[in-house]
């Protein structure tokens, strides 16, 4: 499948939000329970929500398919709301997903690409980002990309906590 990246605006809230429920769905069904699934992508992952984010200078990228633009993945680069002790110029990679049919693809390491060339256009020095604690792929995925873990949090999905890992990687 052949996709490209651009800068996702407002306009784009809904399908920000399409694309960010249908990857949380893919990548925590039979590890979450699904009713916690619902509650966290309606409270964190709306249109309305990342209409927020972007109206208070989160930077989202958008992946779509080449042919008929269907989304494909995303990132978004926000404040960070991690424990770990700040530095100037931190900024959390809050979102970075890709639907099952593009992984192998290199569509996560090109998002990877454009989230740390559009941190460090932006004056950032430090990415930061969090991650399922149980999610032994995407820590391999975070590694070879250059991050190393700095911290942990305990992270709330639905009515159920769970531990993450902290991931940092200097830009």
């Amino acid at each position: 499948m052949n996709w490209r990246l651009r800068r996702a605006s407002a306009d784009d809230a809904a399908i920000l939000s399409l694309v960010a429920g249908a990857t949380f769905l893919e990548a925590f069904a039979g590890v979450l329970d699904g009713a916690d699934i619902a509650a966290h992508v309606a409270r964190h992952s709306s249109a309305e929500a990342f209409a927020r984010y972007l109206s208070q200078g989160a930077i989202a990228t958008l992946a779509e398919a080449e042919q008929g633009a269907a989304p494909l993945g995303y990132t978004l680069l926000t404040t960070p709301d991690l424990p770990v002790e700040p530095c100037p110029g931190d900024i959390e990679l809050k979102r970075i997903y890709a639907l099952a049919p593009t992984h192998g693809q290199g569509l996560g390491p090109a998002l990877m690409s454009q989230a740390v060339n559009d941190a460090r256009s932006a004056g950032h020095r430090r990415l930061l980002l969090g991650v399922y604690g149980g999610n032994v792929r995407a820590h391999r995925f975070y590694i070879k990309q250059g991050l190393s873990v700095v911290g942990e949090r305990r992270f709330l999905v639905g009515a159920t906590w769970h531990d993450d890992l902290v991931f940092a990687r200097d830009l």
